[in-house]
């Protein structure tokens, strides 16, 4: 096709090259420059995720594989990108107010941003565990960094370190994972893995566990969760809405694409996995966020429900979980998005808003992003006929088609459940006295939260362009 190196076609990997030369590129510019340029670094890194999305739609349709098939470029593929490419899209347009203060200015956030995107679009066209493996480093080596951007801040140091030394540790267990799984197998290729594991020896089975271990701390699916809450509440806002989105997107994306496409020979062994993990996250997500007085550490216990539910789709192993796990993580992704607009546009006197009594009469004060806030908290919780109540629709049909019912009666429990806090907040906006003004949100705020607001309340409306673009992605991978 023209782009070849040593034989290797190049093509599929070009809005990757793109993002990895444009970040480069932009690191020399503040090298340069210095911390002034701060704001035109993060405009022009806002403009380079954006050629990326249309390089991923521009590529040629069907299937592309580069690199002896450890790069894969298909229709799931393309559809995870969009979103991940979309969260880090936001996450920059957010940090502009965050990186401007005269105290913080850093051009290095928004590269640290485009590098992790780039691991992130790696490990989503993973064809293999060495693929897998970079894509993930390169996407968490960068999210360690910007967890602990903000240098005087304590609580910003320590979530850095935290999030550092657990991701250490998850990433230690996925390659003893994925060093069991090659002794047994004896390749690292999905295709090749596939081939070889007809049939689940104990050996085999081990690796799969540990390689799930690692998958589900970059998800932070229960028991992997430890670090989430800690680390949301200590990081700059800007940082938590990154974590709550793209990375997310990625992570989940190569949990169902390694085990669709590799372990389809001893599905009955992961799915017991996957349906313990989907059972603890959505109880944990629904009871510890009870208890919660930070906005952020809430937003971590209701992620880490979230996952639990997407979760609930793969746990199906069938075409159309998976088609239930690619409508509910865009739908969750928009949410979130929308919800943490909302976070950073409430600030007092310059400063940010951090715990629930801080919302108290909001629908006084700024009744438009009151009524935004409670209806993306209503999506949150699953309430028709808004956008999230159908993406826990989906994963459920799913689960019950496949015959796991109890999985789906206690996943429609704990949504029950959880919706008691998301309720929590809508009652002090709209009941408690206000506790004065809030300085006026910044444009790019209001545009995020308009877009993901309507989204949400409008899905029903004509849910069909979602739904068809998640089937095609889905039949991809069978």
């Amino acid at each position: 096709m023209g782009f070849e190196i040593a034989g290797y076609s190049l093509l599929p990997v070009v809005p990757e090259l793109v993002l990895a030369v444009g970040a480069m590129a932009l690191l020399m510019i503040g090298a340069y420059r210095g911390d002034r340029v701060t704001g035109l670094v993060t405009g022009l890194a806002v403009f380079l995720v954006v050629i990326a999305a249309a390089l991923v739609l521009w590529l040629p349709p069907g299937r592309l594989v580069t690199f002896n098939g450890s790069f894969i470029v298909d229709d799931f593929a393309r559809f995870m990108k969009i979103l991940t490419l979309t969260g880090s899209a936001v996450t920059l347009l957010f940090s502009r107010g965050f990186v401007a203060a005269a105290t913080r200015r850093m051009f290095e956030f928004a590269i640290l941003i485009l590098l992790s995107t780039v691991g992130m679009m790696v490990l989503i066209s993973a064809g293999d565990l060495i693929s897998l493996y970079l894509g993930l480093e390169l996407m968490s080596l960068a999210l360690y960094v910007v967890a602990a951007s903000q240098r005087d801040n304590l609580k910003s140091t320590e979530a850095g370190l935290k999030y550092f030394v657990l991701g250490a540790l998850s990433s230690g267990m996925l390659l003893y994972g994925a060093s069991l799984i090659y002794g047994f197998t004896g390749t690292v290729s999905f295709a090749g893995i596939a081939a070889a594991a007809k049939s689940g020896s104990l050996g085999l089975v081990f690796g799969l566990v540990f390689l799930l271990a690692g998958l589900c701390f970059k998800v932070s699916a229960v028991p992997f969760h430890m670090w989430t809450p800690d680390v949301y509440e200590g990081a700059p806002t800007p940082v938590t809405a990154f974590f709550a989105s793209a990375p997310k997107v990625a992570a989940l994306a190569v949990f169902v694409r390694a085990t669709m496409t590799a372990f389809p020979g001893i599905t009955q062994e992961w799915q017991q996995i996957v349906v313990f993990v989907a059972i603890a996250s959505m109880a944990l997500g629904a009871f510890a966020g009870i208890g919660q007085r930070n906005i952020k550490r809430l937003m971590a216990y209701s992620s880490i429900g979230h996952m639990g539910f997407a979760l609930v789709g793969l746990a199906a192993g069938t075409p159309e979980g998976t088609q239930g796990v690619l409508v509910y993580i865009a739908i969750y992704l928009t949410m979130t998005l929308g919800a943490f607009a909302v976070i950073l546009a409430l600030s007092r006197h310059g400063e940010a808003v951090e715990t629930i009594s801080d919302f108290a009469g909001l629908s006084r004060t700024n009744p438009l992003l009151a009524f935004f806030m409670a209806m993306l908290l209503f999506s949150l919780a699953g309430v028709p006929p808004l956008a999230g109540f159908f993406a826990k629709f989906y994963v459920f049909l799913a689960a019950m088609k496949a015959g796991l019912f109890t999985l789906a009666v206690l996943g429609v429990l704990s949504s029950v459940i959880g919706a008691y806090y998301y309720l929590v907040i809508i009652k002090v906006m709209y009941f408690d006295e206000p506790i004065g003004a809030m300085e006026p949100a910044r444009g790019e705020l209001r545009a995020v939260l308009a877009v993901t607001g309507l989204f949400n309340m409008l899905f029903f409306v004509y849910p069909a362009p979602l739904i068809d673009v998640a089937t095609l992605a889905a039949k991809s991978l069978f």
